[in-house]
């Protein structure tokens, strides 16, 4: 869930080995339509999960160079490097096991119960399932990953009480 389409996808496999070189981790890429594309790459810290406006920019340079010269996009573009933000989109296993006890809402490629939006606190991970108290239901939902088109984190008090994503679980949060 790091790229949509095959464009997101190449764009990735041109800049991932640039952002882990210097220490980012991709998050999430998407290529976005309109007179003018926008480029939006989503990065943060490996180590420590943080993305400042300094490393927006040092990423930017980077990888601007790359792009250039491997012109994935033939129209101009415009390159937007920024944080997943504190309701940063869940595009790997791993984020959902990160974020347990957090708000989320999910979309999925197909029709489950009638619905493809759910909305509910991440239980955690079963396997390759995404396990989430659904809002209004009683028993925990098990929705494998592979279903998952989109999924974001909802702000909540208890996601700006931790502070930095991540960085604590709601339980952690209050001590």
């Amino acid at each position: 869930m790091r790229t949509k389409t095959d464009i997101d996808a190449r764009i990735l496999s041109i800049i991932d080995p640039i952002a882990v070189d210097m220490g980012f981790h991709i998050v999430r890429i998407r290529v976005m339509a309109g007179k003018r594309p926008k480029l939006q790459i989503m990065a943060e810290r490996k180590s420590d999960g943080s993305m400042s406006v300094d490393d927006c920019a040092e990423l930017s340079r980077a990888v601007s160079t790359t792009l250039e010269v491997e012109d994935p996009i033939r129209d101009a573009y415009v390159l937007e490097v920024s944080s997943p933000g504190l309701d940063r989109p869940l595009t790997s296993l791993t984020d959902f096991e990160t974020y347990v006890g957090y708000l989320t809402r999910l979309e999925l490629d197909r029709f489950v119960e009638g619905r493809k939006r759910f909305r509910g606190t991440i239980a955690g991970i079963e396997g390759d399932n995404i396990e989430i108290n659904l809002d209004g239901e009683d028993q925990t939902a098990e929705i494998p990953f592979e279903w998952v088109s989109d999924a974001k984190l909802l702000i909540t008090d208890e996601l700006i009480a931790a502070g930095k994503p991540g960085s604590a679980n709601p339980e952690q949060a209050e001590s």
